[in-house]
């Protein structure tokens, strides 16, 4: 996300695998590792697919079922202070910022939809310099 407080847009990336998924658009992350909370594999992860530390806000919503088995916990999150850009460097091949306007311009994961529904009602409308709608 691009603030904290009035979130305008939000970072999407495209999956570049495994062929079932490769081309479809998710929230950046990934699996919790064995012993590790899932706030920390959030600050991990977006090391190590994107380059950057973030910092975290309030959960967004969640957890949200991931088939049968897996959910997923879905954080607000900035870049932290001083870092640069987010680029794709694990799992993806394209990163893109979408604001409530463009968010459904990409192909989402199908278990992503419910969390694009979610995100897209928080995020202060496009155009919007009073008001809006932000954790």
């Amino acid at each position: 996300m691009d603030d904290l407080r009035r979130p305008r847009r939000l970072l999407a990336a495209r999956r570049s695998g495994p062929p079932a998924l490769a081309g479809g658009w998710e929230f950046p992350g990934g699996k919790v590792e064995p012993g590790e909370e899932p706030a920390a594999a959030a600050v991990r992860e977006a090391a190590e697919e994107l380059g950057v530390r973030v910092e975290l806000g309030d959960p967004a919503g969640g957890p949200w079922p991931l088939g049968r088995s897996h959910e997923m916990h879905l954080w607000w999150a900035v870049t932290a202070s001083g870092e640069g850009e987010p680029r794709p460097l694990e799992d993806h091949d394209a990163l893109r910022w979408l604001t409530r306007g463009t968010l459904h311009e990409v192909p989402w994961l199908e278990n992503d939809l419910p969390v694009v529904a979610f995100v897209a009602a928080h995020l202060v409308p496009d155009g919007c310099d009073n008001g809006g709608h932000a954790f």
